[in-house]
């Protein structure tokens, strides 16, 4: 069994209190700590940056690994796993604390929170892992397949638009934390919109993102 991660309040949204409670390790550890964060992305966006960026500096994560889901179980049919997995790539290369991982698409099949996790855990035997995640997703979180070994595998931050409130009701006590992060107000569903209106995203989303988007005439249309 894997060391679970140093624990985080139950719940809060101050991050200056998330940080001081949860950001120290323990002494003499030498235990890395990284971040999942999962999505479709498409499109990858500002507000999943703000959050990744948020959360690395509160947690005191040495890195952040952006995932790519393969076949989301739980939304609609989304854009090819390879744009999105290449304007994630795109949109993290300048921040050295930030990776973009492949496990999910080349696993195949239907993505799994669980699977993610186990995957990342056996790559990294010497890390704690911090799974990120929108609020509304993690409020769903009872309804994931193999819920117990979750916990067990990562500790939850639940980020979230100000005023958003997460109810913990019947999640473990210490096994989530809740962290506001302002530039959530963007969404993929409303800049997939923009482009197929023809409106622009410029500062809504990376500029390579955007270029990438133009070029291979992503969101014109949608079936």
């Amino acid at each position: 069994m894997r060391a679970r991660a140093a624990r985080a309040p139950r719940s809060t949204t101050d991050g200056a209190v998330v940080s001081a409670l949860s950001a120290a390790r323990s002494e003499g550890s030498t235990r890395r700590r990284i971040g999942v964060m999962g999505g479709t992305f498409d499109p990858i966006h500002h507000g999943h940056l703000v959050a990744a960026s948020e959360v690395q500096r509160v947690f005191d994560l040495d890195e952040v690994v952006f995932v790519p889901t393969g076949q989301p179980w739980h939304k609609t049919p989304v854009s090819e796993s390879e744009h999105r997995y290449l304007m994630t790539v795109i949109a993290t290369a300048s921040n050295p604390r930030f990776t973009t991982s492949r496990v999910d698409i080349d696993r195949g099949g239907v993505t799994y929170t669980v699977d993610t996790l186990r995957d990342l855990a056996a790559q990294h035997p010497d890390a704690d892992l911090f799974f990120i995640s929108g609020a509304d997703a993690i409020a769903q979180i009872i309804t994931w397949k193999d819920l117990d070994e979750l916990w067990a595998l990562a500790h939850f931050v639940a980020v979230t638009r100000p005023g958003h409130q997460l109810s913990v009701t019947g999640l473990p006590q210490g096994d989530v934390s809740v962290l506001e992060v302002p530039a959530l107000a963007i969404s993929s569903t409303d800049c997939r919109a923009r482009v197929r209106h023809g409106a622009p995203v410029w500062y809504l989303v990376p500029d390579g993102v955007v270029q990438y988007i133009s070029k291979h005439r992503l969101y014109r249309s949608e079936a």
